[in-house]
């Protein structure tokens, strides 16, 4: 199985190495848990894996094993936050085979498996890379493609050939299993929506940690693309993604994590983890004016929709 260095470097490159370690600087302890939700939703994307391989206190780069034992403390945590369902997403074989795994171990979480876009143009034999992503999306609980897209933030231009070869290939998968298809869109929205519409899109798509503007959440929503928002939505350098927000129909909103990534401020900088949700939540009902508990019920019910239910 994948070390948690391994999956880390794959899910955000090698050379980021020294970003990683002025993160750690700043990371400082676990936040609080906030008020919880009185109507729970679900966390539409979370890398517990990664989570439970990065210590609060500790070194993240360390070598752990992929224990699941290790994440039922974050999901207890979570549900007491009143987040009571998550989607584990894996960024490669081996940890996609980790969130199958878990998602029959633990009846609140359901799986997506894939080949990052980070991780494609790294893959030595591709085609088998995809054969075994085919066999994990058919075991049982497993609901999605995901994540797969185009990055060209980290992303060379000589690797984007073998990304966007990845990417038709998962949406080939998600219409053939009829599966939701999971995106990582990166400084890429142009081609996502081009390779999408050129291989026709499969009946559910998730923009996952949406990070596009008012303009390309039109275009989404023009296609009905559903718009997964996570914690960066609060940042103060982010009024794009808030603007974003208010033009996806309510209908097509989600939200997320990206755990251990995105913390929502006032923790900006620390470890994420799904029992953080509310405070997205309760963020974008505030920008919306929507009333915290109506919002809940929507996004739970968007996210059944996208997913089916976990029972």
């Amino acid at each position: 199985m994948a070390t948690f260095r391994v999956a880390y470097d794959r899910l955000c490159g090698v050379s980021k190495r020294a970003e990683r370690a002025k993160e750690r600087t700043r990371r400082g302890e676990r936040p609080p848990a906030p008020e919880p939700l009185t109507v729970p939703v679900p966390d539409n994307h979370a890398h517990l894996d990664i989570v439970a391989g990065w210590s609060w206190d500790g070194d993240r780069d360390q070598t752990v094993p992929f224990d699941h034992s290790s994440v039922t403390a974050e999901l207890d945590a979570a549900e007491a936050a009143g987040v009571d369902r998550v989607v584990q997403v894996g960024i490669d074989v081996a940890s996609s085979a980790w969130a199958a795994d878990l998602a029959v171990h633990d009846a609140r979480v359901l799986a997506a498996v894939a080949l990052h876009p980070n991780d494609a143009p790294h893959q030595t034999d591709l085609d088998a890379a995809l054969v075994e992503i085919e066999k994990l999306v058919q075991r049982p609980r497993v609901v999605a493609l995901g994540e797969t897209g185009m990055d060209y933030f980290r992303t060379e231009p000589d690797g984007r050939a073998k990304q966007e070869e990845s990417f038709r290939a998962h949406i080939a998968l998600a219409k053939t299993h009829d599966k939701t298809l999971m995106i990582h869109d990166r400084d890429a929205h142009g081609d996502v929506l081009r390779v999408l519409d050129e291989e026709g899109a499969p009946d559910r798509v998730v923009l996952h940690c949406f990070s596009g503007d008012a303009e390309f959440a039109a275009e989404c929503a023009d296609r009905g693309f559903y718009m997964s928002f996570a914690g960066n939505v609060t940042f103060k350098n982010a009024p794009s993604l808030r603007e974003a927000a208010a033009v996806c129909p309510e209908e097509l909103l989600l939200v997320e994590t990206d755990a251990p990534f995105m913390t929502p401020m006032p923790y900006r900088g620390r470890q994420n983890g799904p029992f953080l949700i509310p405070l997205t939540v309760r963020f974008l009902a505030d920008y919306l004016e929507r009333d915290v508990d109506a919002l809940s019920t929507v996004i739970s019910e968007n996210t059944e929709r996208v997913y089916g239910t976990w029972s």
